[in-house]
């Protein structure tokens, strides 16, 4: 495939407002976003497809996890089974991390097998799985039940274990430096498909398959932080996202027992939604990609910049701690010579200062590499100005350490590859 090549444009007027002490900036090249290696989706007026709204596939079986405790009860009932057996199940799954019925010996015998097929159907089968050398870092590639595959990256950090959980097969938000978005959406995940990536995860960790923590390291050995990071676009599947994470945060038996300050939602700025997640009175971590402060540059590099603009976005944002309390992440690739001119750190810690102070925190992100893309990292010196001028502005600004790189499970990198396809038709 021919290559799109870069080309330069003109960049906006720089704030007029100056940093006392900032280094002087040296003319930089802008470098437009464009598509390497493949081909963007575009509609029928010639711009970055944009998809919402899920591709009609074959729906996955109803599973336990996608029930309320009341909705458990009727469905065990249903299956001519006492509805006081839906709770006992429900610990085996969420307290345990087992849907194997020769594990659960409280229950009959004769029922076991009967009770598990109704309600603990099969969501995920694993297809491969990815460590990292010193065992701290594992991506997982899934198979779901129509053969679509996504993949979650789980983190052992000092006092606490990650997941990067998947909330979509593919992605619809069209972002050309994303390797998770060049295929498109192949469908939303259901609840329980969500669900089922933490609960794998945890049995994996409590079979000792994450390495050991070190004697001073006192957390518990489950996933105790969840971020909604992996491939999809997490508000576009609003209602199973939330319903997902109200099933992690429920007290045992009834769902994880997780705390939601644990739990971090992304999105690339779908306004209406992140209203909507103000609204929900759970104290989630917000995090918003932004990646560019002017509408210049993020209409090309974050399509959907085209129906919410950067001040609507920071609005809708700032709204979010207003009604929570909560800090907001504010998530920025640097990427060389297109996002990381010491210029729009000054832009972005003016947008943000003029909405209030101690309401933020920047995370600049490294860019990960991408198969077929020649979009690279900015340069160290670049990198440590751009954190500079937002710490010297009053922005709390800290590196993100990306985990995974070695593995393609860093963020954007995640992409079911033909070689993951193969994998996964040999499973078949």
């Amino acid at each position: 495939m021919t290559e799109t090549p870069r080309t330069r444009e003109t960049r906006p007027a720089a704030p007029a407002s100056s940093r006392s002490g900032a280094v002087r900036e040296t003319k930089k090249p802008q470098v437009r976003p464009a598509t390497e290696g493949w081909t963007q989706q575009k509609d029928a007026e010639g711009r970055p497809l944009l998809q919402f709204a899920s591709p009609k596939r074959g729906k996955p079986p109803v599973h336990l996890a996608d029930l309320t405790p009341a909705e458990r009860i009727d469905k065990v009932k249903e299956l001519g089974l006492p509805g006081f057996r839906a709770k006992q199940l429900a610990t085996h799954y969420f307290r345990h991390y087992t849907s194997d019925p020769e594990q659960m010996t409280d229950l009959p015998a004769d029922t076991r097998e009967q009770l598990v097929a109704g309600m603990l159907p099969p969501l995920l089968t694993e297809v491969r799985r990815l460590e990292t050398d010193r065992g701290d870092t594992i991506k997982f590639l899934w198979r779901l039940h129509d053969g679509a595959l996504v993949e979650s990256v789980l983190m052992r950090y000092p006092g606490r274990i990650t997941l990067c959980v998947s909330s979509q097969a593919g992605c619809g938000m069209n972002c050309p430096f994303c390797a998770t978005g060049q295929a498109g959406l192949t469908r939303n995940m259901s609840t329980a498909e969500i669900i089922e990536q933490i609960v794998r995860a945890n049995r994996l960790i409590a079979e000792g398959g994450l390495g050991g923590k070190k004697a001073d390291d006192h957390s518990m050995e489950r996933v105790s932080n969840i971020v909604f990071m992996g491939m999809g676009e997490p508000l576009a599947n609003y209602k199973r996202v939330m319903d997902a994470v109200r099933t992690m945060v429920a007290p045992q038996p009834d769902g994880l027992g997780m705390s939601a300050r644990g739990i971090t939602v992304s999105t690339v700025g779908l306004v209406p939604a992140i209203k909507k997640l103000a609204d929900e009175g759970i104290p989630v971590t917000f995090a918003l990609s932004l990646h560019a402060p002017d509408d210049h540059l993020r209409d090309e590099l974050i399509p959907v910049n085209s129906r919410w603009k950067v001040d609507e976005a920071l609005d809708a944002a700032y709204d979010y701690y207003a009604k929570t309390g909560r800090r907001v992440s504010i998530e920025y690739a640097l990427i060389k010579d297109m996002n990381d001119h010491a210029w729009r750190a000054d832009l972005l810690a003016d947008k943000l200062n003029q909405r209030g102070r101690g309401w933020v925190h920047v995370n600049p992100i490294p860019l990960n590499p991408t198969p077929g893309s020649i979009w690279t990292s900015s340069d160290k010196d670049v990198t440590d100005e751009f954190v500079r001028r937002l710490n010297d502005a009053g922005i709390p600004t800290t590196l993100r350490d990306t985990r995974g790189k070695e593995i393609d499970g860093a963020c954007g990198q995640l992409v079911a590859t033909t070689e993951d396809e193969a994998a996964s038709a040999a499973l078949a």
